[in-house]
């Protein structure tokens, strides 16, 4: 946790800033709101994203990315500052290409990865379920060897883009099978598996319906006794794919940035605009001081999202790097929250009203306090760095 690593964006991390924001203020913006209302996939961002080839982008070269999750962030960072869903259609399918990439045969990678990079193929990970969220040594769901393959057993909750998606990422524990057949693994060890949309017995439940993150849907899978044949067990191992996931963190980070900057930018426009007592209320002290404190917050996350993104870019290690990246995703969501919460404030009674896009920011901000390990998860994580303990499995 004393590492001094810093960073400093260079020019071509720059240009990719410069164009996503110019993208996102013409062509995301103007969408936004609707994504929100009506809670339908977006199809037509996707197909952007697809278009500006941004699918790849923190990957390494050789899969068409620049290799940085710096680059990532400030991508993330400048579409949610417009629209949360339009950034969360990159996450989702980032997921399962580092999950792939980190963690597949390179029979795996070769068959899912340029599908994935082009936007041909979506993909979808699944580890939560009804008594396990952050605690992934309580998943229920299991998976029996059988010949050629595994059949898997069990129900998730909140598979977020599984309606979409070709394929799931299945988090299940192994059992031995009735012959006692040694399997890949240790009996009761977590692994994944790669579940076509089509296999018999895989079911994609009823969307939810939140309060945030609209346009992307979220759902439960059932699994009934389904098959899945031995190529699609994810080779790596299931610590290899969250070790990953860890380094991936700071894009939480990042979408928590992008909102905060987004509702600051609804929220003096609106001060600017509007008057009271014969003035601006731009001109209130009072108002005044909230738009600096929600500025310095927010500038604060800025910078502790940029230092764990370079880190990771640096190589850090695991040990190092979880700490940070837990105390980038914890900070950062919590100032969204905030500084969605003091926007409302200022917009008063137009707060609460649906004819103004800031609540939608202020619901967006509550879900990112949630996913991805909530935020006392994410202490725990900086406690245990403090500690010099390892979290329990």
């Amino acid at each position: 946790m004393t590492s001094t690593t810093g960073y400093a964006l260079n020019d071509l991390q720059r240009q990719i800033q410069d164009m996503v924001r110019r993208v996102a203020r013409e062509r995301v913006a103007p969408r936004a709101d609707q994504i929100d209302r009506t809670a339908e996939y977006p199809q037509d961002m996707f197909d952007l994203l697809k278009e500006l080839g941004l699918f790849t982008l923190p990957f390494p070269e050789r899969y068409g990315g620049t290799g940085s999750m710096l680059s990532a962030c400030l991508a993330i960072e400048e579409f949610g500052r417009v629209c949360y869903n339009t950034a969360y259609l990159l996450l989702v399918q980032w997921v399962p290409f580092g999950a792939i990439l980190a963690g597949g045969t390179e029979e795996q990678k070769e068959r899912l990865l340029p599908g994935l990079a082009s936007g041909a193929l979506r993909g979808a990970f699944s580890t939560t379920e009804s008594q396990s969220g952050s605690d992934v040594s309580g998943i229920l769901t299991r998976a029996v060897k059988v010949d050629g393959g595994y059949r898997i057993n069990g129900a998730k909750i909140w598979c977020t883009n599984s309606p979409v998606a070709d394929f799931v990422l299945v988090a299940a524990k192994y059992d031995a099978d009735p012959a006692g057949q040694a399997l890949p693994g240790k009996p009761g060890a977590i692994s994944l598996f790669i579940v076509d949309k089509d296999a018999p017995g895989f079911t994609v439940g009823r969307k939810e319906d939140k309060i945030g993150a609209r346009g992307v849907p979220s759902c439960p899978l059932f699994l009934d006794d389904v098959f899945v044949p031995d190529q699609n067990l994810l080779g790596g191992g299931f610590k290899v794919v969250m070790e990953a996931f860890n380094a991936s963190r700071p894009l939480i980070g990042a979408r928590g940035v992008g909102l905060a900057q987004g509702a600051i930018d609804h929220a003096v426009a609106y001060v600017q605009e509007r008057r009271a007592f014969g003035q601006q209320i731009g001109d209130f002290q009072g108002v005044r001081w909230m738009l600096a404190d929600m500025a310095i917050q927010t500038e604060a996350a800025r910078n502790l999202v940029y230092r764990a993104a370079s880190m990771v870019d640096s190589g850090a290690s695991s040990a190092e790097l979880a700490p940070m990246a837990a105390m980038a995703k914890c900070f950062a969501s919590d100032t969204a929250m905030r500084v969605a919460t003091d926007a409302v404030q200022l917009f008063g009674a137009a707060g609460v009203s649906a004819d103004y896009p800031i609540n939608r920011y202020f619901r967006d901000a509550k879900v990112l306090q949630i996913i991805e390990g909530t935020n006392q998860i994410q202490r725990n994580i900086v406690a245990n760095s403090l500690l010099g303990r390892t979290a329990r499995k």
